[in-house]
């Protein structure tokens, strides 16, 4: 993976078979196994991660640091660094990611946008023009 640092801790979790209608925000991980409708959100400020299950189904806004998806979400997606898509991942609405691994059945019916950094990239020198 891009970051070898420690992910946040796991610190809430709404089960299979809750049904939570209304916004939520939290902070370090959120694991989601039932269904929302609403938007999800993690705080600006600390890393985040997200972990949506095969069982979950997502109706509105969804913005984490690290976002990964198993299950299906109808609304837009913003993953700040890391968006990891599942075989059975199903996405209806535009995505943002800095990077993103989608593996083999991920399905995204929308636009796909990457977050492009401030920093420039390193210019390429080849070998032979360094004389």
């Amino acid at each position: 993976m891009f970051n070898k640092k420690k992910q946040p801790p796991i610190k809430s979790l709404i089960a299979e078979g809750s049904q939570i209608t209304g916004n939520i925000s939290f902070a370090d991980g959120m694991r989601i196994d039932g269904e929302v409708s609403g938007n999800i959100r993690a705080a600006a400020d600390t890393p985040s991660i997200l972990v949506i299950s095969e069982s979950a189904i997502i109706a509105g806004e969804v913005t984490a640091d690290h976002i990964i998806i198993n299950g299906s979400i109808k609304g837009p997606v913003h993953a700040r660094l890391m968006l990891e898509l599942q075989p059975k991942a199903r996405i209806e609405g535009d995505v943002q990611y800095a990077a993103l691994e989608m593996h083999q059945g991920a399905l995204i019916t929308g636009q796909l946008r990457p977050l492009l950094g401030d920093e420039e990239k390193p210019t390429l020198k080849l070998a032979a023009n360094n004389q």
